[in-house]
Order: structure tokens, then sequence, then C-alpha cells
């Protein structure tokens, strides 16, 4: 069996370029095991004139290092430090929660993190969701709309991204609401719109969870990791199949797509093959122990069949 698990592996470093075209980063709040947190008072981060007094605590820790580290070293941080440095903001806080980043393929964690590459010279795009379940008991969060307003206000102010290209979803009833149909129908928006040379930015705030998963041989731990829609208990979660069928897949090679995912049980949510925790002793990526190889037998399969396709 480890001959095989090392083959396989082997198998997806060789295909990976078929299956996963366009430059595919995530920064989760946790690992799949862990719980994310809601503060109560984001201003313990030391925000710039916080939308509100309720966030999560990662959106917190991550915006607190890119506005207030940056700014005081007058440099770009890099992958490693911003991971690193957040993971020192949650636990001052006494959040024990590990932020954890995956790719698409191996990134030098030395590298300066741009969340805008200097080679995205063409639109700005973003998908902001932030979902409190109001009136849902227990399960109700206080901070996900807030998040949301800090977040959009980094890109506009700091990356210049314009409020058009911004789409938002929020169960407040005066934004497009974060139900299971609208948020699949933004992330293929999101897919079919970018082009090459685009930068995209994928915020989710909410609840994360763990559901059975329905196809043999693919997680490990025999979980499928979840976003939870407002409408969960009509319509169902978003399993992390769905989010790299429907996202991750279909994004254009030459885009580059940046999530941040600060729910619970999110640190593959995206099934990407390479990881790095903020705990970890090395500054390298490795390959994830939780490889979905039954995904990558479908997407390989599913592209021979295309190319065989073509060529009759």
């Amino acid at each position: 069996m480890g001959w095989l698990v090392k083959k396989i592996r082997e198998f997806k470093e060789e295909q990976k370029a078929h299956l996963i075209k366009a430059e595919v980063r995530m920064i989760s709040g946790c690992d799949d095991s862990q719980t994310s947190a809601d503060v109560s008072n984001v201003k313990m981060f030391e925000l710039p004139d916080p939308a509100g007094k309720a966030g999560g605590a990662c959106t917190s820790a991550y915006l607190s290092v890119l506005y207030k580290d940056k700014k005081a070293s007058g440099a770009e941080l890099t992958f490693v430090e911003v991971l690193q440095k957040m993971r020192v903001h949650l636990t001052e806080k006494k959040y024990t929660q590990i932020p954890q980043l995956s790719s698409s393929k191996p990134i030098d964690l030395n590298e300066p993190f741009q969340l805008v590459p200097d080679t995205a010279t063409g639109t700005k795009r973003a998908l902001l969701i932030g979902i409190n379940y109001t009136g849902m008991q227990p399960g109700e969060l206080t901070g996900c709309h807030n998040d949301v307003k800090n977040v959009k206000e980094y890109l506009m102010n700091e990356h210049s991204f314009k409020e058009e290209n911004i789409t938002v979803m929020l169960d407040d009833n005066v934004h497009e609401s974060p139900t299971k149909a609208n948020i699949i129908s933004g992330y293929k928006k999101l897919t079919k719109e970018s082009q090459p040379g685009d930068a995209v930015f994928c915020h989710f705030s909410g609840h994360g969870s763990q559901i059975k998963d329905d196809d043999w041989f693919e997680e490990e731990d025999g979980l499928d990791e979840t976003l939870v829609p407002v409408d969960f208990k009509e319509n169902g979660q978003i399993r992390d199949d769905d989010i790299f069928d429907i996202l991750v897949v279909p994004m254009k090679e030459g885009v580059t797509l940046t999530c941040f995912f600060d729910c619970c049980h999110s640190g593959t949510v995206m099934d990407l093959p390479f990881t790095y925790r903020a705990d970890s002793d090395s500054s390298q990526m490795v390959l994830d122990k939780k490889l979905d190889f039954g995904k990558v037998f479908r997407e390989v399969g599913d592209f021979f069949n295309k190319k065989e396709t073509n060529a009759k």
C-alpha cells in the first residue's frame, strides 16, 4: 500500500498542471480538526477604524499583520512571516487555532506575500461572504459581517480593488443572501469572468463543518470539510469536493486566486495539494497527507477523456 501511495503522489505531481491551471493559494483560520473563534472586540487587534466591535479571530489577525507589520517594516512580508505573525497575534490573544496555507503548487515561503502579484495586470475581483446566521440558536455569530466590511475596506484602500468588481454576500436582508445556490453561482461567475492576468480574492467568514465523505477512498479521515451556507437546513452544505470542482479547476491559467476561509475545519476545504502550518519547524510546503486521491483519479480521467475526444 505504501508503494501505491508513493506512485499516486508522483502521478499527482506530474498531472497537477492539468488539474489546476490557475495559481491558487488559500489561508485558512485553522486546520481540519480545529474550530475558529469569534472576537467580541476587534480593536484588541489594533485594526484601523474597524467596521464593528466583533469579528473573526483569524480575519482580525490577518488584517492586523498586513496593516501594522508592513507599516512598521516598510516592506512586504514573506508568506512564512504572514502565517507566523498571525499565529503570534492569535496566541497573544489566547486563541489556540493555527493558521494554515495551502496552494496548487509549492510556494517559496521566503518570497514576499503578494495579494496582487506584479504579474497580475488585469482586473482585480473579489467575492466576500459573511454569515452571522441571525436568529439561529445555537450557532448565531456576531462578527462575520464586520469581517467582510473590514476586508472590503482593506482591498479597496490597500490594493485598489474597485467596488464594482467586489461582490458582497451577507445575511442582513440588504445584500445578496449567502445561500448555497448564490455562493455556488458566485464562484462560477468568478471562473467565467476572470481572465489571464486577473487577481481574484475570495473570503468566507462563517461556520465550517465536517460531514461523512460520500466518495470511497477520497478522504483519509472519512470526512469532507464544508462551508455552511445560511440555508444549510433546507439545502445542505458546500463540500470541499464542490469547491474544488466549481472554483479551483475551472479557473483559467494566468489567474491568481487567493482565498481566505475564517471558519472551523477549514484547513483543506479547497483540497489543494501543498500545505504549510504556522507551527511548522520547516519553512517549506509539504504534500498534503490527506490528498484526495479519488478526486485526482476523477479529474485526470476527465482530462484524458477530453483529450481523446478532441483528437477524434
